[in-house]
């Protein structure tokens, strides 16, 4: 028989306009009895699901993360009762067996036995920031989504000013081309000369050559809509980090502590920080976090044999950012561990295993950081870099062969 290690809790069935919640009351002599009742998602009914969870003293909720529906719900909640929200994978129903009253007596069953896997649950102002800054990396996509139509667009009418200039949105290159777009015709180098600056390793012959192409009224419309739309994604960013950047003074601690590993910026540090939050003791331990973030493969044997495995697909927002962080940190000449770690584990593994084992460590790393409240070691680092790496790069000359031979018990004569 399964142990009880909760006896009075309740299950949430949450769906888009309604949910069904169940108290599951279990006495000394562990018979259990339910109380089902359905309320809408208005404001009003979580209100009443609220009370009347206090009413019947239940402090201990467990639902689904269906979609976004629970986080209204969860925000409710939150303040009078211990949420577990779990993934719907750990939840499932039997088929076949499966109506929402069902549902939410087996979800608290299985709470009430301790056999929900809760999900990673940070503070309110994390969720608040992370969701801000989650907003700002949606925007950028989009921003560079509209760079790469307009590119497009200008390899189509042939205007080749990219093979001439460093960036086509920077200032030059956007004021020749708007100019452009503004007249619908090839401009002369009357109207290209005052637009040049003096940094531009290009000759003005050379960009006016680049921008003698085949404009077509079509393509013209469409790079003006694409630029219209980068500025406005443009402003709406700065509108977003004049939002965030007072928020994040709270955490500004954890993020100068994040700044001292090699490899993370600015951006990058508060990242990370919103994503993991700034307490590791919700994490058993940093293998735990690495796993949670998708840089851990993931288990799979039968019958005494590993099947081979890759990692999850969880992390789809810190993953990348902590890629791209390895990726900085392997070009750091400050801290060559990183690197000459990447290189040893690349000929065995490739690139693609590397940067994923460079990226596990500086989140291992971020976890004791946080964790002790101290910055990076780069000492402890240089001693791992000499003797596991400096001291295998010895050359082989006469007088070190001799040396070595001796050490090995040889006479040399």
């Amino acid at each position: 028989m399964l142990n009880i290690y909760c006896y009075n809790c309740c299950g949430i069935d949450v769906h888009k306009k309604m949910l069904v919640a169940t108290i599951a009351k279990t006495d000394e002599h562990k018979v259990t009895t339910y109380q089902t009742k359905q309320f809408s998602t208005l404001t009003k009914d979580i209100k009443h699901l609220k009370q009347w969870l206090i009413d019947n003293g239940c402090k201990d909720v467990c639902m689904e993360s269906t979609g976004k529906y629970w986080i209204p719900i969860f925000n409710i909640l939150e303040d009078t009762c211990h949420v577990v929200i779990t993934h719907p994978k750990y939840v499932r129903a039997i088929p076949g067996k499966k109506t929402d009253k069902k549902d939410s007596i087996w979800i608290a069953d299985i709470f009430k036995h301790g056999l929900v896997n809760p999900s990673f649950m940070p503070p309110l102002q994390i969720r608040q920031l992370r969701d801000l800054m989650r907003y700002r990396f949606k925007l950028l996509n989009c921003r560079t989504s509209e760079k790469n139509r307009f590119q497009n667009s200008l390899t189509l009418s042939n205007i080749m000013i990219s093979n001439v200039v460093a960036d086509t949105f920077g200032k030059t290159a956007q004021s020749i081309l708007k100019t452009m777009l503004s007249k619908n015709a090839n401009l002369t180098m009357e109207d290209i000369s005052p637009l040049l600056r003096k940094n531009l390793k290009s000759t003005p012959q050379e960009i006016l050559d680049s921008i003698q192409g085949n404009l077509t009224y079509e393509q013209n419309s469409k790079m003006e809509i694409c630029l219209e739309h980068y500025d406005n994604i443009n402003k709406c960013v700065e509108k977003l980090e004049e939002a965030i950047i007072p928020l994040l003074a709270n955490y500004q601690n954890e993020i100068n502590l994040l700044l001292t590993v090699p490899g993370v910026q600015d951006t990058s540090a508060a990242y990370i920080l919103l994503e993991i939050g700034a307490d590791m003791s919700v994490f058993v331990d940093a293998n735990h976090l690495c796993s949670w973030a998708g840089l851990t493969p993931q288990n799979n044997e039968s019958a005494g044999k590993k099947k081979s495995v890759r990692i999850s697909r969880t992390g789809v927002y810190i993953k990348p950012l902590l890629i791209q962080c390895a990726n900085c940190a392997i070009k750091d000449k400050n801290c060559e561990y990183f690197k000459l770690r990447y290189e040893a584990i690349k000929k065995r593994r490739g690139h693609k295993r590397a940067i994923i084992a460079i990226a596990r460590m500086l989140l291992t790393c971020i976890y004791h950081i946080l964790s002790k409240n101290e910055p990076f070691n780069n000492e402890s680092y240089k001693n791992l870099t000499e003797s596991n790496f400096k001291s295998k790069k010895t050359k082989l000359n006469v007088h070190n062969a001799i040396k070595l031979l001796e050490q090995q018990g040889y006479k040399v004569s």
